[in-house]
Parts: structure tokens; C-alpha cells; sequence
């Protein structure tokens, strides 16, 4: 019975043709290997997963993955099941159609030949990093699945040039932060209306604890009058205008920032931040510098004047 075996199985070997993805182990001639590899379709070649593709030595076993990577179509008939991929890379898309029984690795290899980005740089994903040991089937890839890959050609990382935008968003942050705040339109609209006439004496190059009256003769943002009250013991500041006081817990004051003003650098202008963003910053225009550090200290708690 060996040599009819055989036959079929040169035959099988003939008719699927040199350009095939899958070929039949090697080891099929052997007698009743051939209805083995029948009962097997899902073997391709390399994957290891059928006991006749565990006999081919191995050598030739290195030699099949990349067949089977670069096979794209023409084995519909052949009875291999293939998945339909859509493969997305730097915003190109390639329709692939490739083994279910083939690795990671191998696709990897297929990945390469599409896009020239070598294996050793891609990143693949389908629902997490795809493994590169296990095949497609045994991480349930099914037809029309999206397989992401992320990496940079090695000529595109040596092209790296950093964005125009970018570039100019950090230049403009720059100069921001060189031009102070005083110069910044939405504080000149204030600080040109001039000194309050009832601001505070100022003291310079004094540091001085908070004093037991209001803080008062000051300006908010649109140019109101403002005063700040520290109630230590209800750990409050309270910021009162004209209309209303706002009784603010210490501890919900997440910054204060403070500058000097150009050409009175011995009043500060003073922001507390109340919510997350800057947009939230309670600016207060003409703070007599002594206090500058208490209020600082007192407000973000560094310690309490009591």
C-alpha cells in the first residue's frame, strides 16, 4: 500500500503548484501521512501545529514562514483557511489576506514586505500587543479584523524635524513667560487706571505678618475695589468687592502667584487659583509687597499666624 500512498501524494504536492503559501510537510509521502495531512487543513506550514509539520527537519521548517508571509490571494481553492485583514499603518490601509494558522511573527514578516518597516520596529496591535509565538486562530482573529501597527521607518526617524506648530507654540510660551505679567494686555487695563488712592502704605524689603485688619484699597480684574480678610481661625479668606464676599477655605486654594508691577515694584499684583486651570486665577492688582509672603504662607498653609 506504500507506493500507491505516494503517488497521491506527489500528485496533491503537483497540484497545488510551486507558488503555494502552505505546502505539505514534508514527511506526507510516508504511508497514510497524506490522509493525516487531509483530516489537517489548517496546517500551514512553519506554524508547528500539525504533527506532520513536527517531522520536517528543521531547517527546511525556517524556510517555509516567509512563503507563507508573502502569499497574498491564489489560495482560495486550495482548502488553507485564510482571514481577511485590514492591516493600518501611518495612515495607509492594506487589505491582506493571510494564514489563520500563521503566527505573529509571520505577519510581522508580511507587515514588513508592505510597508518596509522591520519587524524588530513594529508595534502590532489587535486587542493588546499582538504575540508574536501564538497564531492568528489562537488569538481568535476573524475575518475584516483591524490590525494596528505603530513604528517609525528608520528614515523617518533620522527626518525627524519637530512640527512647525509645535515650534511656535513653544516660542510664544517663551515669551510669555519673559514678558511679565504686567506688560499682558488683560492686567494693563487695570494697572493703567493708576494707584488706588486708598491703597495700603507699602514697606519695602520688609517682611511683615498678615495684619489684624482687612487688606484693603485694591483692585480685582475688572478694575472693582477688592479687599482680603484672613479669618485664621475659620481657616477662610474672605474676598469682599463692593457687591458681595466670597468666604473661600484656605485649603481649597490650589496656587498663589505674584509679580511685582514695573515701576512699583513695591506693590505686587497677586492671583489665587480656585480651580483647576488658570482660566479659575482671582487676580488682585496693588498688594503691598511686606505681606506678599504671609499671604503666600498662610493661604497654601506653610504654617498659621495666629
Amino acid at each position: 500500500g506504500g507506493a500507491p500512498g505516494l503517488e497521491r501524494g506527489r500528485a496533491g504536492a503537483a497540484s497545488r503548484g510551486p507558488g503555494s503559501s502552505c505546502p505539505l510537510p514534508t514527511g506526507a509521502e510516508e504511508p497514510g501521512m497524506e490522509a493525516e495531512a487531509q483530516e489537517l487543513p489548517l496546517g500551514c506550514g512553519g506554524g508547528g501545529s500539525s504533527p506532520a509539520a513536527g517531522r520536517s527537519p528543521e531547517g527546511e521548517e525556517r524556510r517555509e514562514p516567509p512563503q507563507a508571509s508573502v502569499s497574498n490571494g491564489g489560495d482560495e481553492d486550495s482548502g488553507r483557511e485564510l482571514v481577511e485583514l485590514k492591516v493600518i499603518w501611518n495612515k495607509n490601509k492594506y487589505d491582506v489576506k493571510f494564514c489563520l494558522d500563521s503566527t505573529g511573527a509571520e505577519l510581522k514578516q508580511k507587515i514588513h514586505s508592505l510597508t518596509g518597516l522591520p519587524p524588530a520596529m513594529q508595534k502590532v496591535m489587535f486587542k493588546g500587543l499582538l504575540p508574536e509565538e501564538k497564531t492568528l486562530r489562537e488569538i481568535k482573529v476573524t475575518n475584516g479584523a483591524k490590525i494596528m501597527v505603530v513604528g517609525s521607518t528608520i528614515n523617518d526617524v533620522l527626518a525627524v524635524n519637530t512640527p512647525k506648530e509645535a515650534a511656535q507654540q513653544e516660542v510664544k510660551a517663551e515669551e510669555n513667560k519673559k514678558e511679565p505679567l504686567c506688560r499682558q494686555k488683560q492686567h494693563r487695563k487695570v494697572l493703567d487706571k493708576g494707584k488706588p488712592d486708598d491703597v495700603m502704605p507699602s514697606v519695602k524689603g520688609v517682611q511683615e505678618r498678615l495684619p489684624t485688619v482687612p487688606l484693603s484699597g485694591m483692585y480685582n480684574k475688572s478694575g472693582g475695589k477688592v479687599r482680603l480678610t484672613f479669618k485664621l481661625e475659620q481657616d477662610q479668606l474672605w474676598i469682599g468687592t463692593k457687591e458681595r464676599t466670597e468666604k473661600l477655605p484656605m485649603g481649597s486654594i490650589k496656587n498663589v502667584v505674584s509679580e511685582p508691577i514695573e515701576g512699583h515694584e513695591d506693590y505686587h499684583m497677586m492671583a489665587f487659583q480656585l480651580g483647576p486651570t488658570e482660566a479659575s486665577y482671582y487676580w488682585v492688582y496693588w498688594v503691598p509687597t511686606q505681606y506678599v509672603d504671609a499671604i503666600k504662607d498662610t493661604v497654601l498653609g506653610k504654617w498659621q499666624y495666629f
